[in-house]
């Protein structure tokens, strides 16, 4: 009898298993490391990039069901037609290089046509190839001419302000350039030297960047105080060439480190005379830049940037008396966002100036005159521009991309307008419900627009400038082989934040294998760098960050909490010298509300991971709201916004480095650590310091806290890579379902 009752308790325990706990099994697993391959390339007729011709003529691939297929588009006839027979191109493509080519899957790039356009050159590997489609012929014009050069200058290496080579005047007949730390011309002629300045010193020296005027009777040269040399030091411990370890190194400022200064200086080339420019309007730098002349050479222009982000300057030195004048002067209480929102445009040489500002609360476009006065706003209303794509002089006009112009579509969805210099004839070129990617022709006669949602697949239109009319319809997303997958689209979802007035948006994904009946824990997906907004708005059939974990067994969910951009300057703000907030009193109210709507997500199991940025705020929330998180994955995270990048963290943080900043450290704050933690580490990362993780990992061991810690050999910037993503499965499948992880031998056979 006891047996038997034994046997009844172990069906019963596996049929409970079967019916609550049938996450995060073998199974899912299987599916969750194949569900990329599956969804790929099963949306169809949705390309992805245009290339205008100055023939007004468009060409773009199409991933057709068929195939690749090159296509060439004529606005005015109203065609659009394959650039090639592709069959006969592929069997000249092989014959020439010796390889099988596929008709339908031919990878040429760059292609240009010819007036006629009996002839198409384009890139084929690293050769660049002209081919005659009438006659299918192919010539290989260069063997290496398709080769690009993608070295890259490292991000934070200090600018070199002795390297630039002696500059030679408009006209070549003299040449400027430093020497013992001054400035110095030559007549190229007689090759007779004669110094200029006299005020250059090892420790506040003349920059070899040097710009002589258009007319060449001036030249504009700056002296440099040199800020401070720090670097970032980290061991590669595996290097693939060598058995020893290696040292790294990387020059990488912090808050509060000392800047360069730039003191611009003016000289009369004839008279040899130097006119020192005051620095009273400038003299407090966290960056001064674009420096350039007036095409008359009546000026020079350049930016300057306060230290601290509170003000930035645009600033005309006449060239005559040196006399420093303002054109622009923004200021704000919180800070500028130098970085994501500034746009200048001089017109006519500086006669008027198109500025942007968030100065009314919202990121507007303003016309200024040249003594710096507003003549215009040119934009206004409870919605932001986004970004200037094109100032047309000609006409004046601007172009721009802008969201938020309507109450019901997605505040984040951008769309594509222009207006004039005088603030009037606002024209939008899209208006359809969902977020668009415009590529105007050079002439701005034409534009294709491609339009799609989280949910809708794209839709890609030519339209005509002119009334901004359909001139025809060049492709229809068809997503049906997706569906057949068992794809789910996420679900866009709104919910009131801490106000209780603004709404925050994000997004609801589930797995394929979901069942309304179960109850699933949630994860959050969480990237809240206050230098933009990142919840998705086009329509993507993978979403490498977030559809492989819900395959699990898991609602994963993103969102764009207060602090983020792309809304109102007040919403942003939140951001400022409180870096901790991540926008988490808005993700909590937002989880809440979903599950509210939805039981079957389980509000009381939360989890939460994300990288970079993201990683500080994943684990801030358990630091700082383990209330509501439980578990969290945090990898490569700026744990102490002191020991990150500088440029970014005085943008959001302020200047001079206060108790602000130890308030936002999840480092200073371990202590109040709660739920568990794991942080992964690439060990030569040098976008965010390793030392900041390891420091928090220190504070949390001192604080008698558990976590698990993951460092990667080789691995740079990075989420952790395959084996990270590993990692980071197994810790959500084991804390948040309370199942033990199947091993990788069986995940992976």
């Amino acid at each position: 009898m006891e047996s038997f009752v034994k046997k009844i308790s172990v069906f019963f325990i596996l049929i409970t298993c079967g019916t609550t706990l049938a996450q995060g099994t073998l199974k899912e697993y299987k599916k969750a490391i194949i569900v990329d391959s599956l969804f790929r390339n099963k949306v169809f007729n949705s390309p992805s990039s245009f290339q205008w011709l100055d023939t007004n003529l468009v060409w773009y691939v199409n991933n057709s069901a068929d195939g690749k297929k090159y296509l060439l588009v004529d606005p005015e006839k109203k065609t659009q037609n394959e650039c090639f027979d592709h069959e006969a191109l592929a069997a000249t493509l092989s014959k020439e290089f010796e390889k099988d080519i596929d008709p339908k899957d031919i990878d040429i790039s760059r292609l240009e046509f010819n007036d006629d356009l009996s002839e198409i050159t384009f890139v084929y590997g690293d050769a660049k190839v002209s081919y005659q489609p009438s006659s299918n012929t192919l010539k290989v014009i260069d063997p290496q001419g398709g080769k690009r050069d993608f070295n890259r200058r490292y991000w934070g290496s200090r600018f070199d302000e002795k390297t630039n080579p002696p500059v030679v005047s408009p006209d070549s007949t003299m040449t400027a350039f430093i020497k013992n730390d001054n400035l110095y011309i030559k007549d190229n002629a007689t090759e007779k030297e004669t110094r200029l300045s006299y005020d250059g010193a090892p420790g506040f020296y003349y920059s070899t960047y040097i710009k002589w005027s258009p007319d060449g009777k001036k030249i504009m040269a700056y002296k440099v105080r040199p800020g401070d040399d720090r670097k970032i030091y980290f061991v590669e411990s595996s290097p693939e060439d060598q058995f020893q370890p290696k040292l790294q190194s990387r020059d990488y400022l912090k808050p509060g480190d000392e800047m360069p200064f730039k003191s611009p200086q003016l000289f009369l080339v004839d008279s040899k005379k130097h006119l020192e420019v005051p620095t009273d309007e400038f003299s407090h730098q966290f960056g001064l830049n674009r420096i350039d002349w007036r095409e008359d050479s009546r000026a020079f222009t350049f930016e300057y940037n306060q230290r601290g982000h509170q003000a930035y300057k645009v600033i005309e030195v006449n060239a005559s008396t040196g006399k420093v004048k303002v054109l622009v002067n923004e200021t704000s209480e919180t800070f500028i966002d130098y970085s994501s929102k500034k746009y200048r445009y001089d017109v006519a040489d500086g006669k008027e100036m198109i500025w942007t500002s968030e100065r009314d609360g919202w990121n507007h476009i303003y016309l200024y005159d040249a003594n710096g006065q507003v003549k215009k706003q040119l934009t206004k209303g409870d919605w932001v521009v986004r970004e200037v794509i094109h100032v047309d002089e000609d006409n004046g006009e601007v172009y721009f991309t802008a969201s938020g112009m309507d109450k019901d579509q997605d505040p984040y969805f951008l769309h594509y307008c222009k207006v004039d210099f005088d603030g009037k004839n606002f024209t939008r070129f899209t208006k359809e419900d969902g977020n668009h990617s415009v590529t105007f022709s050079d002439d701005y006669n034409y534009y294709i627009d491609q339009y799609s949602k989280v949910d809708t697949p794209p839709v890609t239109v030519l339209k005509s400038a002119k009334g901004s009319k359909k001139i025809m319809d060049l492709q229809k997303a068809d997503h049906s082989e997706l569906l057949k997958e068992g794809w789910i689209a996420p679900e866009v979802f709104t919910a009131k934040g801490r106000d209780g007035v603004t709404d925050i948006w994000g997004i609801i994904m589930r797995p394929t294998s979901f069942d309304p009946n179960k109850t699933y824990p949630i994860i959050e997906y969480i990237y809240a760098g206050p230098h933009s907004s990142f919840v998705p708005k086009d329509f993507r059939p993978y979403n490498w960050s977030m559809s492989s974990i819900a395959e699990l067994g898991f609602i994963v969910v993103q969102i764009d909490g207060m602090g983020t951009s792309n809304r109102s300057k007040a919403f942003h703000d939140v951001c400022w010298q409180n870096l901790k907030d991540a926008g988490f009193p808005d993700r909590k109210l937002w989880i809440k509300a979903a599950a509210k709507k939805y039981p079957y997500m389980n509000a009381d199991k939360v989890g939460i991971f994300g990288t970079s940025a993201g990683g500080q705020n994943s684990a801030a929330a358990l630091v700082f709201n383990s209330d509501f998180y439980d578990v969290a994955v945090s990898s490569c995270g700026c744990h102490d916004n002191r020991m990150d990048k500088i440029w970014w963290n005085e943008q959001f943080m302020g200047y001079p480095v206060g108790p602000h900043y130890a308030a936002s450290s999840n480092i200073e704050n371990a202590a109040q650590m709660g739920g568990d933690l794991m942080l992964i580490l690439g060990e030569v990362d040098d976008n965010v310091d390793p030392s900041t993780t390891m420091q928090f990992a220190n504070a949390l061991i001192k604080a008698n806290k558990n976590f698990e810690l993951v460092t990667i050999p080789g691995m740079g910037h990075s989420s952790g890579g395959d084996f990270g993503e590993r990692k980071r499965k197994d810790f959500f499948v084991k804390h948040l379902m309370g199942v033990e992880p199947p091993s990788w031998e069986e995940v992976y056979e």
